[in-house]
């Protein structure tokens, strides 16, 4: 292949091209797959502060079953793995799966160890620090947010359920969101930037070739074919015609100089007696 000059000239170009191509759309997935990430991270967030904004009320009114309705509906709605609540010990107190009612939280969980890595809990978190994606027992990706219960006057000073001013926190909410249309979704964009870089090498090559072709290729061929038919005949062809500029002068000189040496071979005694002269 290298042994050509089209294939030392495409060759080189294919990679080239091939190589740029890759490392655009890695850098393109790359910073799409971000977007989407915070997107999500975004929508999970405005998930969690509207059901706390929801159940705010229900909370003051210490209406357990309004609360419960309102966690269990969430959790019906497609697309969200799992919404719960904790109190300040870490036992779930609602959630829309029945069986993970009263259970106690594990703190080192990877949702639960960044509050809980140090001996005094963390009592506010950045909107990224809040997220976490890991997959679910069923194999599934999940995005899940973390949002505190912030202890508020109105709060503390509640005729139901007074809890003191000191108390910051007074549990948390964990609402988890599927990736799997996220996941897809990358999937699909994947297989299309394959597509579009294997079309995007074969039209570069192809309108390369038919480039090359015209202007460099099909000239030389015909360069090349005047030289052997000029080697071959006793009488040197003329010129071939519409070559480039560079190549029409390299066919007019070896064309002046096979007819000189044509003329020396049929003439020799001519060309000695003339190169005898003083």
């Amino acid at each position: 292949m290298f042994a050509t000059l089209a294939g030392r000239a495409l060759v080189p170009v294919g990679l080239a091209v091939t190589g740029f191509m890759v490392v655009c759309c890695l850098v393109l997935y790359s910073a799409i797959s971000d977007n989407l990430h915070q997107t999500e991270i975004v929508n999970a967030t405005n998930l969690a502060d509207t059901v706390l904004k929801s159940t705010r009320y229900a909370m003051h009114k210490s209406d357990r079953e309004t609360l419960a309705t309102i966690i269990h509906n969430v959790g019906e709605q497609h697309g969200v793995d799992h919404v719960r609540i904790f109190n300040k010990k870490g036992v779930v107190t609602f959630s829309a799966k029945a069986d993970e009612l009263n259970h106690q939280v594990d703190k080192s969980a990877e949702g639960c160890i960044i509050c809980h890595k140090g001996p005094t809990p963390v009592s506010s978190l950045g909107t990224m620090q809040q997220a976490r994606t890991y997959r679910n027992t069923a194999g599934m990706d999940v995005i899940a947010i973390t949002a505190p219960i912030y202890n508020s006057p109105d709060c503390s000073a509640a005729a139901c359920h007074v809890h003191p001013a000191v108390q910051k926190i007074l549990g948390t909410l964990d609402i988890g969101l599927s990736r799997t249309e996220v996941v897809r979704s990358l999937a699909m964009l994947r297989i299309q930037m394959i597509i579009f870089t294997l079309l995007c090498l074969i039209l570069t090559i192809g309108g390369v070739t038919a480039l090359l072709m015209r202007t460099v290729f099909t000239p030389i061929r015909k360069l090349r074919d005047f030289v052997e038919a000029s080697e071959s005949s006793t009488t040197p062809p003329a010129t071939p015609p519409d070559l480039p500029h560079d190549l029409d002068m390299i066919a007019t000189s070896y064309y002046n100089s096979r007819l000189n040496s044509l003329k020396e071979t049929v003439n020799p005694e001519s060309s000695v007696s003339q190169s005898e002269k003083p």
